[in-house]
Parts: structure tokens; C-alpha cells; sequence
């Protein structure tokens, strides 16, 4: 484990701390369940499951795989600390979703 994803989590936790009102071992949590997610996502297509804006429970098939991604999509986005994009394998579109409202990886 690399000193600067440690520095990742810990910042992404605390931030769902401050901007969320989270615990901090909750915010831990989910910090870690995030930093795993993207790991996942950057080898292959991952299976997870986030809380939608409206409270509905959503599953998601998502990849990072650089070879799995479209061609000719712009991939430049900026980037967020708190939302989490990735490719929808079932959508074929890029979406995403706030990173305190993971709930699992299955």
C-alpha cells in the first residue's frame, strides 16, 4: 500500500465527515469500500450497489479498464473528490454517483 492512497482514504473520510455528517469509522468505511471499488474498476467489470440522489438503491456494472472503455469518448472529465465516474457496461455511457452513498461491492 502506497503512503499516498492512504492519504486518499483518509482525506475522502474526512470529508464525508465534515460535508456529510459521518462518524469517522463509518466514513472509514466507506472510504475504504470507495478505494477498493476503484481498484476493482480499473482491472475489469465490477458489480456494486449506491444510494441514488432520489433514495432508490441502484446496481451498477461499471469498469475503469482503460481496454474496456469506448474509443473516441472524451475522457478528460474534471474530477470530483466526491463523486465517483465510471463506464456503464449496461448503459454504454459514462455515469456516476457520490462516493458517501456506496454501499456495497458484490
Amino acid at each position: 500500500m502506497k503512503k499516498e492512497n492512504l492519504q486518499k482514504i483518509m482525506r475522502q473520510a474526512w470529508q464525508m465527515v465534515k460535508m456529510n455528517g459521518f462518524a469517522m469509522a463509518e466514513a472509514l468505511r466507506i472510504a475504504w469500500l470507495n478505494f477498493k471499488l476503484r481498484v476493482k474498476m480499473l482491472m475489469g467489470i465490477v458489480k456494486f450497489y449506491f444510494t441514488k440522489v432520489d433514495g432508490t438503491m441502484r446496481e451498477a456494472y461499471g469498469t475503469l479498464n482503460p481496454n474496456r472503455l469506448p474509443e473516441g469518448k472524451n475522457n478528460d472529465r474534471k474530477s470530483s473528490p466526491t463523486v465517483q465516474v465510471y463506464f456503464d457496461t449496461e448503459k454504454g455511457e459514462f455515469r456516476c454517483f457520490k462516493v458517501a452513498n456506496l454501499v456495497r461491492i458484490a
